[in-house]
């Protein structure tokens, strides 16, 4: 079967683009080629346009995604424009991938999962850690029965994102209307990495804490009031059995991390990085079964670095792998890549979150 490459647009040219998005879709060159870039400021479009070698530069993002050059259109702008931006490129009939959230609201994001299957336009979701190779590794374990039937799950995620001192150019993230904060954007990247190894939640009881009252814009020393959470807590059971625990950190000079420990009838196993993003390094995975007494490092096989990425720092090789997926789902008719139906269900994850929260603070 010809493999004809995906011909790719991306919308939004900020960090993550740069680090993230263009050197992968460079590096998977067999199936993606990246042949328009969107900014409101024509001269960035211009400055990516001519580093990459990308043959178009727009500062009208409806120009890019009418273009006929463009098969799929990549939004990488601020969560606030997921919405309208996503709605347009499945009205104009192109495949669609969005960086997570999907957008802002529940009921939006659902309503863009149901426009695309009814169009039949193919859709993807910026939830790439499930897909790197400690990931897929990890779940493979345990659903080769490594450490047995599941017990219980605990995992810690503490970062230093979301402090209480910003730069101004993100003033955009201190509105908790706009989704963008430490729940939002955590609980969902990691919540899914972990379900997909234990299951879904079934009940949840959670509690979560603005502990930073105000926002100091750095460059000023402007202060804003703050409505985000930036510490969550959540224990609840699971659809497959077991118990689990989250706690969910932001705003922590002192990060610690990924943490997550999955205890078995057999033993337990273990996934950790000293980085939550922007890993140089893939996490490191250990168990313990049997009549060991201490961990012991279980190196991810080869086999599960089959990309030509082993350059890319590793939050940029999870990447390499969603994108690897979503081409052999347009190849193959699969669904192994993350899409909208992922993302309806973190938002709902989200939800349940915020509304056991509300309910434990009227005790």
């Amino acid at each position: 079967m010809e493999n004809k490459k995906i011909r790719v647009g991306i919308i939004g040219l900020g960090g993550w683009a740069k680090y993230g998005h263009i050197p992968v879709l460079q590096a998977l060159k067999h199936d993606y080629e990246i042949v328009a870039v969107a900014s409101r400021k024509k001269e960035t479009a211009e400055q990516y346009a001519s580093e990459f070698n990308i043959a178009h530069a727009f500062d009208d993002e409806q120009a890019l995604i009418a273009h006929p050059d463009v098969d799929m259109v990549i939004i990488t702008a601020p969560a606030p424009e997921h919405y309208r931006l996503a709605k347009s490129v499945i009205e104009a009939g192109k495949d669609v991938y969005s960086e997570w959230p999907l957008t802002t609201k529940t009921p939006d994001s659902e309503e863009l999962l149901a426009l695309a299957e009814t169009k039949g336009i193919e859709h993807l979701v910026g939830l790439q850690r499930r897909l790197g190779p400690s990931a897929r590794y990890f779940n493979d374990l345990i659903k080769q029965g490594y450490i047995g039937k599941i017990r219980a799950a605990h995992m810690t995620v503490s970062v230093d994102a979301f402090p209480d001192t910003m730069p101004g150019r993100y003033d955009w993230a201190f509105i908790n209307e706009n989704f963008s904060h430490v729940l939002s954007v955590y609980a969902a990247h990691f919540g899914i990495e972990l379900f997909q190894a234990i299951g879904f939640p079934k009940k949840l009881t959670a509690i979560m804490e603005t502990q930073f009252p105000f926002f100091t814009i750095a460059e000023t020393g402007q202060q804003v009031p703050n409505t985000n959470p930036n510490e969550i807590m959540v224990i609840g059971t699971l659809e497959n059995g077991g118990l689990f625990s989250i706690q969910i950190e932001g705003g922590q000079k002192h990060k610690t991390g990924l943490q997550i420990d999955i205890s078995g009838t057999e033993g337990v196993l273990r996934i950790m990085n000293p980085k939550a993003f922007e890993n140089k390094d893939d996490n490191t995975v250990q168990g313990m079964v049997g009549d060991e007494a201490s961990f012991s490092e279980l190196p991810v096989p080869e086999s599960y670095h089959y990309l030509p990425v082993r350059h890319l720092d590793a939050s940029t090789q999870d990447m390499a792998y969603l994108y690897d997926a979503f081409a052999k789902d347009k190849r193959y008719g699969t669904k192994e890549a993350s899409n909208f139906n992922d993302a309806v269900k973190q938002h709902h994850f989200i939800d349940q979150i915020v509304q056991s929260s509300k309910n434990f603070n009227k005790l």
